[in-house]
């Protein structure tokens, strides 16, 4: 092995990031390890890294947590929406995890006016018909009805704007709080709004997982 032109015999020996190494006359590169961190965000904050009307972002509460990496969201959470948001550095994982075409589930809970009656339901679960076309059918769980809002567990395949929101108002169930609980592989748990934590080994196997199907599906089409 050489390392910046010079033999290198000895196990174990340090090499800086970015020297030039070479085994058998080819150079290689160390293996990168991606960083994965799991962001509660709340109601009042973009999903982007910077803001041109000076509104706190994702990036604000990733530089307060003390992560140096350069991450960015996969996806979007509404303005008004909080929940789970998973930021990286890993680009190809990213257009997998947001691409519709591999349909990476994301479940959320929903507040929402009155009591959700049957038929709601239904139309719900089959998917509901919006400006630009149908909705993908959904799962959908009652949690609790009050007085006079519902709360209820849906989950979605799809990632278009403001989607839930616009389901729920196409049956005439308006949304008053929307939470996001679950996306893929990734749960908010018990996160505290606001904070950032590392993605748990679990999480990143699973996400390999998804980045790699999606690879073999896409080669199969090819």
């Amino acid at each position: 092995m050489r390392v910046g032109g010079r033999v290198v015999r000895q196990l174990g020996s340090s090499v800086d990031d970015d020297a030039r190494v070479e085994v058998d006359g080819r150079r290689v590169a160390p293996v990168r390890t991606h960083t994965y961190a799991v962001l509660h965000k709340p109601v009042g904050v973009m999903t982007t890294m910077r803001d041109p009307e000076g509104r706190r972002t994702v990036a604000d509460l990733v530089r307060r947590a003390g992560l140096t990496t350069r991450v960015v969201p996969v996806g979007r959470l509404d303005y008004d929406t909080s929940g789970v948001l998973l930021l990286t550095d890993d680009g190809e994982a990213a257009n997998v995890l947001s691409h519709p075409r591999f349909g990476v589930e994301k479940t959320y809970r929903a507040t929402v006016r009155g009591r959700l009656e049957p038929g709601a339901v239904e139309r719900i679960v089959r998917g509901v018909r919006l400006d630009e076309g149908r909705a993908g059918p959904a799962r959908l769980r009652v949690v609790a009805v009050r007085r006079d809002v519902s709360l209820v567990d849906i989950t979605i395949h799809e990632g278009r704007n403001r989607q839930v929101r616009r389901m729920f108002e196409e049956v005439e169930h308006p949304v008053v709080a929307l939470v996001r609980l679950r996306f893929g592989p990734i749960a908010l748990g018990a996160l505290a709004p606001g904070a950032v934590r590392p993605a748990t080994d679990r999480e990143r196997a699973a996400l390999h997982r998804i980045v790699a199907e999606a690879q073999a599906a896409t080669d199969e089409d090819a």
